[in-house]
């Protein structure tokens, strides 16, 4: 950044908070790769401030970064609890799993073939 101000910084910083959390709300999650290697940066370049110089303006990008680390913690549970229940989908298409008279667990194996017929 050629401007090392901290108005600048914190300006760089709240902007790109802000287009995370559009990106986090319309599930472009894609984009987040780059956004985290630019707001590495600008982390860094906050780091080499002088505390007195930047403290007016910290306390709105902790709360965004707060509010941001949010939203990601609500789109890692939901995508893990899509990779849970396609888990669990396969295991049924592989499987069925019940209890017995005696109460035991027990499985069936489907073992469905997957096979492909070239016909002439």
């Amino acid at each position: 950044m050629k401007d090392d101000t901290p108005y600048t910084i914190l300006a760089s910083m709240d902007a790109l908070l802000e287009e995370e959390r559009a990106a986090l709300l319309s599930g472009d999650l894609d984009s987040l790769g780059d956004m985290h290697s630019r707001k590495e940066a600008l982390l860094d370049q906050l780091g080499r401030l002088d505390v007195a110089e930047a403290d007016t303006g910290l306390q709105g990008v902790q709360a965004k970064l707060q509010r941001n680390q949010a939203l990601l913690d609500s789109a890692l549970a939901g995508i893990r609890s899509v990779a849970r229940r396609l888990a669990m989908v396969r295991r049924v298409r592989q499987s069925l799993e019940y209890y017995d008279e005696d109460g035991a667990k027990a499985s069936v194996d489907i073992g469905v073939e997957r096979s492909v017929e070239k016909r002439a």
